[in-house]
């Protein structure tokens, strides 16, 4: 069990809110870069296309079509990209 306190959780995020409307504080922000192509980074990975679809949990067509401009990736997917690319070592743990 875990022992937060959701409502002060809650009402300190109000807070921090109104600190912001009122130019009291700066949020912290970060640009994400977008990630390679898929190809360059299955390339960097040395995985085949199969291995890649299947960790990234999608079909072999739609990363067939990716890596020939058919289509792009979208949400969820760029985020995975991303992390394949930045991270490798997460994917290499799964296979």
């Amino acid at each position: 069990m875990s022992n937060r306190d959701i409502g002060l959780e809650i009402l300190e995020g109000l807070s921090e809110i109104k600190k912001f409307k009122s130019g009291e504080v700066v949020l912290k922000t970060t640009e994400l870069s977008e990630p390679s192509a898929p190809k360059v980074i299955r390339s960097k990975l040395n995985l085949s296309q199969p291995a890649f679809a299947g960790l990234l949990g999608i079909s072999m067509r739609t990363l067939q079509d990716w890596e020939q401009g058919r289509r792009n990736p979208q949400g969820p997917a760029v985020a995975l990209l991303r992390i394949a690319e930045q991270h490798p070592e997460v994917f290499a743990d799964l296979y």
